[in-house]
């Protein structure tokens, strides 16, 4: 069953120097249960699709398309109605925990607000429920933990804070924006395992957004690749890692290092990501591709599919890349 489903989505924004395009015509969906992983550079648009999808935009944005959830139109509704819907259906777990925190209440104090507000639970209940949901994200002696405060956390338990939260109404979908960003590897392959096991116990769809592959190689089923805010590839782990067919998932998957690799040199995409205030003319990646052709310079490609269940936005006819 289509959990999410969104169609064209253009978000823009308008500052002083000029109008900036961060999402454009965007378009995937995403099944209940599923796990959908968004990698891209700084920049390509992945936490501001995340944040049109919560409602959480700057003042200053205009959003256009469609957002589909359960069968409901996101786009347009009143802050009372997408407060409904947040926590309760949709929930997020933001990029820093530090900053998510609010650092003058205790843990407790913020985990009961989210059931005291949405669920209408007594005090008792309220607690009693948070400290469970500590315990089922891993925090030992979580009922202590509820007497403290952000900054008397390391950064993993603060991250699982986050999770715990989010988690607490038992949302259908749970958008993560860089779960594991400043974290060690170890705390960070804990944190993965995590939400895997979470999302087996209470089915949830989750949205992964990152910068890092191998995060996306052992979480997800679907892996959307975006670029100054267009869908460049979209398709199975499987293919994208082992069949790359854009240039710059291929270039995205070069740059990682290998263990059996005998360069001294690693390798990457010359160039940098466009000025979203001044795109180019036809395809963004156009300036950094290797197969840039002239069409490129001048037509923008739009998202076709090919094989089963793959997209792609290329002029280019190459092959796939296969990957041992």
């Amino acid at each position: 069953m289509t959990l999410l489903t969104v169609q064209d989505l253009r978000v823009e924004f308008t500052t002083p120097e000029g109008n900036l395009v961060a999402v454009n015509d965007l378009t995937f969906s995403l099944a209940a249960g599923d796990t959908l992983g968004i990698v891209g550079e700084s920049g390509s648009g992945k936490s501001q699709t995340a944040y049109a999808i919560m409602g959480l935009l700057a003042n200053n944005s205009h959003t256009q398309g469609s957002i589909r959830f359960n069968d409901q139109q996101l786009l347009g509704l009143s802050e009372k109605a997408l407060n409904k819907i947040r926590a309760e259906h949709i929930a997020m777990i933001f990029q820093d925990p530090m900053t998510s925190l609010n650092p003058y209440m205790k843990i407790g104090q913020q985990l009961m607000e989210v059931l005291l507000l949405h669920k209408g639970m007594s005090k008792a209940d309220a607690f009693a429920e948070s400290v469970q949901m500590l315990n089922a994200v891993q925090i030992p002696e979580a009922r202590q933990r509820m007497n403290m405060y952000a900054h008397e956390l390391s950064g993993g338990m603060r991250q699982r804070v986050m999770i715990a939260m989010a988690l607490l109404c038992r949302p259908q979908l749970l958008i993560a924006d860089e779960p594991t960003t400043a974290l060690d590897v170890t705390v960070q392959a804990q944190i993965m395992n995590l939400l895997k096991e979470l999302k087996q116990e209470f089915n949830t769809a989750i949205i992964l957004i990152t910068h890092d592959l191998g995060v996306v190689a052992g979480s997800c089923e679907q892996v959307l690749v975006m670029y100054a805010g267009r869908t460049m590839e979209a398709g199975s782990v499987n293919d994208m890692f082992y069949r790359p067919s854009h240039p710059y998932s291929q270039g995205l998957l070069s740059a990682i290092p290998r263990l059996d690799g005998h360069s001294k040199y690693l390798t990457t995409i010359p160039g940098n990501p466009p000025n979203l205030l001044h795109l180019p003319d036809g395809c963004p990646f156009q300036q950094r591709c290797p197969q840039v052709q002239d069409i490129c310079r001048t037509t923008a490609p739009p998202l076709t599919a090919f094989g089963a269940d793959r997209y792609r936005a290329c002029h280019w006819q190459g092959d796939s890349l296969e990957q041992e």
